[in-house]
């Protein structure tokens, strides 16, 4: 049977089983007709055709991929009219076998996969589809690089905007919440602002003379912090802008204004109120920061075979999120980065959001929440820790004991309960399908409540005590002191305990 190259369009209604779970059968017909009527309204004229349905959801081929992209964004611009119904839509490009009016292929899979992930009134694709279509026409924006069920390699996604839909970048927000970004436009003078500020350059047209002009007058700053706002880009200068380590915010004028409004709402606040410190009360003598990650080896336990966290602005790990800096993939081939963010430099490299590449020990990787080092203990049941920041801080005493857990006693670091399975993949068989609808999560399966503790003397002698008997409590020095507490230890400053994913360094106040 012969195959063809399509781009796959899958859409579906947002949170269509919690508005229809009153509704009568009658009224979901007339609802799915609906959605199917329109579908073909948008796609048909732009060359789709509509293939079938799944539920609520449906699958749509198109021979090209700037159209499947176009008719895409105005289903996910408009919604359902008259209806109140958010719409999705998903893109991937590939060969398709179709028989009997059905079709079937790794681009058909990989656009229900990407589906399942693409928030409501977005538009996703895949790196075929940004390969196929013309970039000129198409807004677009690097969301990150996942893995999929029944797709051998991780493949880099993307978000093509709505005109109504702006997401900021990070840096962008997180200078919006500080009072740090400098907006330029044509005509505007240059005002004064910080040596650290974010500089967003609008109603510019790349390549002019105009924009060449303002950047001339700027001081010397770091590419990172310059940064241009545009919907669509012609790729050449697109990619001249990029190479050069700038970042874009995909926009319209007026989604831009209705995104930088918003953040600054949802943020009135100084950010340096939201810093959580916790003192212990007396003279300090040793602050515990909960400062990264530790990356147990795989396959665990023969359940889980990979699993990924990803590092927001603050320095926080979470399991996943949209506005995600970067995210550290763990295999058994290796820890890998995925740069999914401006701004990001690994082992003195500035790479582009989409870039994938594998971690060294001792590789420094460069974001907006700061530096981060990757460490590789030559032994023991981790293949890396990663040490940064944060502001989650607990400063010890003279005479104290701290805690360290999921619910520790005071005073104490209450160590992240992530939840969720989103960041696992699972090994195959029967047990690893059991201890996933269990609900296992790496860190309750690896934290206990009440984990370890630090312990100082009048003296300012520390020592590191295991707390839980079965759940294992490492002692990190270098890349040869790797200890399992199994007793009290010693500790001194620059020392990291490692329990489960979770690093926690002895740092100076303050350091």
């Amino acid at each position: 049977m012969p195959t063809h190259t399509r781009s796959v369009v899958f859409t579906d209604l947002v949170n269509y089983t919690e508005k229809t779970a009153r509704s009568d059968r009658e009224s979901l017909r007339r609802l799915i007709a609906q959605h199917e009527e329109w579908t073909r309204e948008v796609c048909e004229p732009l060359g789709g055709r509509l293939v079938k349905s799944l539920g609520d959801a449906f699958m749509t081929l198109f021979g090209s991929a700037t159209d499947a992209l176009r008719a895409s964004l105005k289903l996910a611009e408009m919604g359902l009219p008259g209806t109140g119904f958010q719409l999705r839509a998903s893109v991937a490009t590939g060969d398709v076998e179709e028989i009997d009016g059905d079709a079937f292929g790794e681009a058909a899979n990989l656009a229900a996969r990407l589906s399942s992930m693409t928030p409501g009134g977005e538009v996703w694709f895949t790196e075929s589809t940004r390969r196929c279509a013309n970039l000129a026409e198409i807004p677009w924006e690097p969301v990150g690089v996942y893995s999929f069920k029944g797709i051998p390699e991780p493949t880099p996604c993307f978000r093509a905007p709505t005109p109504v839909r702006c997401v900021l970048p990070e840096p962008i927000a997180l200078a919006v919440r500080s009072g740090s970004l400098v907006r330029l436009q044509p005509g505007n003078a240059i005002p004064r602002f910080s040596p650290s500020a974010m500089i967003l350059f609008e109603g510019f047209t790349p390549g002019e003379r105009d924009l060449e002009a303002a950047l001339a007058a700027l001081p010397v700053l770091d590419p990172a912090q310059l940064w241009m706002s545009a919907y669509t880009i012609p790729p050449v200068e697109r990619r001249r802008w990029a190479e050069s380590g700038r970042g874009l915010v995909i926009g319209t004028p007026a989604a831009l204004e209705s995104a930088l409004t918003a953040e600054r709402t949802a943020w009135p606040d100084d950010p340096g109120k939201a810093t959580v410190f916790l003192d212990g009360g007396s003279e300090t003598a040793v602050e515990l920061v909960l400062a990264g990650v530790g990356l147990p080896s795989v396959p665990l336990g023969g359940v889980v075979a990979g699993y990924s966290y990803d590092l927001l602005s603050d320095g926080r790990w979470v399991n996943a999120s949209p506005r995600a800096l970067l995210r550290v993939d763990v295999s058994n081939e290796g820890v890998y980065a995925d740069v999914l963010a401006q701004g990001i430099s690994i082992a003195g490299r500035t790479l582009p959001p989409g870039s994938r590449q594998k971690l060294h020990p001792e590789d420094v990787i460069i974001t907006p929440a700061g530096e981060t080092r990757f460490r590789v203990p030559r032994s023991g049941p981790y293949l890396g820790l990663l040490e940064g920041d944060s502001s989650v801080r607990l400063a010890v005493g003279y005479g104290e004991v701290a805690e360290l857990g999921r619910n520790p006693n005071h005073p104490g670091i209450a160590l992240p309960d992530r939840g969720g399975q989103s960041n696992l993949r699972w090994c195959s068989g029967s047990r690893a399908e059991r201890t996933r609808a269990a609900g296992f999560t790496l860190d309750r399966a690896l934290v206990g409540r009440r984990q370890a503790a630090i312990g100082v003397d009048r003296n300012g002698q520390m020592t590191a005590t295991a707390l839980h008997q079965r759940l294992a409590t490492y002692l990190y020095r270098d890349a040869e002191h790797f200890h399992k507490l199994t007793e009290p230890l010693p500790a001194r400053l620059g020392d990291l305990l490692v329990m489960g994913s979770n690093v926690v360094v002895l740092r100076t106040s303050g350091g």
